[in-house]
């Protein structure tokens, strides 16, 4: 299998790329992973989640930045999510949440990154992590076991309700061997179950597990990966209420993976509804934030669990459909957008309280801290405006004055274009503080691009803005200045030898699965549109979910030579590696895979 040559991603936060199923073709969205990772010297990779058909596992593909070159690909799990590195950079955790398929397993994928290099070394070996799938009343410790003649007396430590007469059981860990197998039940009493075994004259012990095995299968739907740790990660998942064959009420949960034992070393389950979304572990892994979506109509709230056990440190409401969170370098305050009323909660680590609230608008998205010069940017794309917000004080403090306002793109300038609203959905910030950048995007009807034959269009934009000034900054675009373009030819359409005055494509066809649902739930997506600024600010990338593609925008601006500062340059659109079909509206191009997240190392 080929696969096309893909520029890497490196970020300040740690961040994911997962490519969003949209049908049959797959369409790229960039997620962060709000954490504050040591920052390792010359680890230049980045990964690319992809998910892929429905029934067909998703794949990891390992970039080399400095190189721009696939230097490992490996298979996933169905519907990968999220995903997350080790600080260390040793390990890479890939979330699936394949249950949304018929008849498949959510899983946890952990992976070992390639060596860096510009050639492909492969990815290391995978290893996968189950969700537990025996409920309440299935198994128990086994307190003592015994064989007399064939017939063996199992006393348990607590009795298991499912367990009757010409049933099956399980027993497994009993040391010394010779007991484990599967049996059929002949008496129950209590804590007291008996069975034939063919095998005589085993020894009495007291040590295993006995298992009633029933039609059981839990749907956790995974939506989310964090970790702070080397030896530990979190996974949420948003869980199923009173789910088909399982024997949990709900499995809206927690979960806590051993990377030592590489088990699932603890599940704490939450109420049925609260449906987590996002985790923060911070900084000194005393903590670890959940973010709970609720039923998306009704206040809800953000768990503190103790990394150590998941049990529960507070319990601190926030308002409606929460969907993004964020904190500061040092761990003292804990950011969360909420889209149902529009807040930016601050949360006081020390005492896990609320200190100060700021309207940013109802149908706000995402936050960005900016830790270069202690900042948050949030995204709001239903009233088409980016909150820059001083963190230094409580509550932030709105800087310039006003939210900004994102310039439309030249083909929807003027009256009567047919184009919607500027929708910012996210922003990259430099490392060096010196700009910032917003991804937005306008639909068209009819669409005034010649090399898209649908009715309806969108045009995908980056806008520049000097940090200081708040100001917008020319990129280097003949056609969108100051915005600058998103689509490179190739792969989209441009001049050709028989038509040189052929437009270069600016759009792409609108697919409603790319379009984000007021409520976000597992298998949607969450982002149409992602920016990401590389960690030593060298790229900026921007994912465009409607074009199955990765725009790549070099900022190393200054040119000594010239004695000149040239404009940040889009340089190349990395689409997915393969797919089924190729991307609506490009021409000729091999078929692409599906990205549905992006994961960047240092």
């Amino acid at each position: 299998m080929s696969f096309r040559r893909v520029a890497g991603l490196a970020m300040a936060a740690i961040s994911i790329l997962l490519w969003v199923s949209c049908g049959q073709v797959y369409r790229p969205v960039v997620i962060p992973q709000p954490s504050t990772p040591p920052n390792p010297a010359n680890f230049h990779q980045v990964f690319a989640i992809s998910t892929n058909v429905a029934s067909s596992p998703g794949t990891a593909l390992q970039i080399d930045v400095s190189g721009d070159s696939n230097i490992g690909v490996g298979n996933m799990g169905i519907n990968p999510t999220h995903a997350a590195i080790l600080p260390n950079n040793s390990r890479v955790f890939v979330a699936s949440a394949g249950s949304l398929t018929f008849g498949e397993s959510d899983v946890i994928t952990a992976f070992t990154p390639a060596i860096a290099s510009i050639s492909g070394g492969g990815l290391g070996n995978t290893l996968t992590y189950s969700l537990p799938n025996v409920g309440p009343n299935q198994s128990s410790a086994i307190t003592s076991i015994s064989e007399s003649g064939n017939l063996v007396t199992v006393v348990l430590a607590s009795p298991i309700g499912q367990a009757t007469v010409g049933g099956p059981i399980v027993i497994s860990g009993v040391i010394p061997g010779g007991y484990d197998g599967n049996f059929t039940i002949t008496s129950v009493g209590g804590t007291t179950i008996q069975y034939n075994n063919p095998v005589s004259g085993l020894a009495s012990a007291s040590s295993g597990t006995a298992t009633v095995p029933i039609p059981t299968f839990c749907s956790y739907q995974p939506d989310f990966v964090a970790t702070a740790q080397t030896n530990a990660v979190f996974v949420a998942n948003y869980g199923q209420e009173n789910g088909t064959n399982c024997s949990f009420t709900s499995t809206d949960s927690v979960a806590a993976l051993n990377t030592t034992s590489n088990t699932v070393s603890h599940i704490q389950y939450l109420g049925a509804g609260t449906h987590p979304i996002a985790l923060l572990e911070t900084p000194n892994a005393q903590n670890l934030y959940v973010v709970n979506q609720g039923n998306g109509t009704s206040a809800t709230n953000v768990l503190n669990l103790s990394p150590v056990d998941l049990s529960t440190i507070a319990t601190i409401p926030i308002g409606v459909n929460p969907s993004w969170i964020a904190m500061r370098a040092n761990g003292q305050r804990v950011y969360v957008v909420t889209q149902g009323d529009g807040k930016l909660y601050s949360i006081d680590t020390a005492t896990n309280t609320v200190v100060s609230t700021v309207s940013v608008g109802a149908g706000a998205n995402f936050v960005l801290y900016d830790k270069n010069l202690d900042r948050l940017y949030v995204t709001n794309p239903t009233a088409g405006v980016v909150y820059v917000l001083s963190a230094t004080t409580d509550p932030p403090s709105l800087m310039g004055g006003s939210p900004i306002s994102i310039p439309p793109a030249p083909p929807c300038a003027g009256a009567g274009s047919g184009c919607g609203s500027v929708t910012p959905v996210s922003v990259a910030a430099l490392p060096d503080g010196s700009r910032f950048y917003v991804a937005s995007y306008q639909t068209q009807s009819p669409c005034s691009d010649p090399n898209v034959t649908s009715a309806t269009c969108l045009i995908p934009t980056a806008t520049i803005f000097d940090a200081k000034t708040l100001t917008v900054k020319n990129a280097s675009s003949s056609l969108f200045a100051p915005a600058l373009a998103l689509l490179t030819n190739p792969p989209f359409a441009g001049p050709t030898t028989a038509n040189l005055n052929n437009p270069f494509q600016y759009a792409v066809p609108e697919l409603s699965s790319c379009v984000p649902p007021t409520v976000y739930t597992p298998g949607t997506t969450r982002f149409r549109m992602f920016a990401s600024s590389a960690t030593d600010g060298s790229h900026v990338y921007v994912s465009i979910c409607d074009a199955g593609a990765v725009a790549d925008i070099v900022t190393n601006t200054n040119t000594l030579t010239q004695g000149t500062n040239a404009a940040d340059k889009l340089v190349i659109d990395l689409l997915a590696p393969f797919s089924a079909a190729p991307p609506t509206g490009v021409a000729q191009q091999p078929p692409p895979q599906s990205p549905l997240f992006l994961l960047t190392g240092q």
